[in-house]
């Protein structure tokens, strides 16, 4: 896995690639938690490289929304392949985040 950070505007975007699996979900776990530690509210995660997420990586996405929500901040994911979108979609995360088709979508 690989995560670049850019900022984009007010937004911290986070570009996720390869796999977020029980093997390395502790790198994104870390990475999002320097974002909180630099008192980042606005948060997008670009999930277009992202090809794979087990149980563990949506709880580290669940995680993170329960932080940026009580720091009254914002957590936008964005570019999701179809395989990772109907894994948020059956396990009905699709309804408790915001996804946006595009980055330019999720800055706005």
């Amino acid at each position: 896995m690989n995560i670049t950070k850019e900022k984009i505007g007010e937004f911290l975007v986070l570009t996720l690639y390869g796999r977020v699996d029980t093997n390395n979900f502790n790198e994104l776990e870390q990475a999002i938690g320097q974002v909180f530690e630099a008192d980042e509210k606005k948060i997008v995660l670009n999930c277009s490289g992202l090809n794979y997420i087990s149980s563990s990586g949506l709880r580290i996405f669940l995680t993170a929304l329960k932080k940026v929500n009580a720091m009254h901040g914002t957590l936008h994911l964005c570019s999701m392949q179809p395989v990772i979108k109907e894994i948020f979609d059956i396990s009905g995360f699709s309804t408790i985040f915001q996804i946006f088709d595009t980055q330019k979508e999720a800055l706005e």
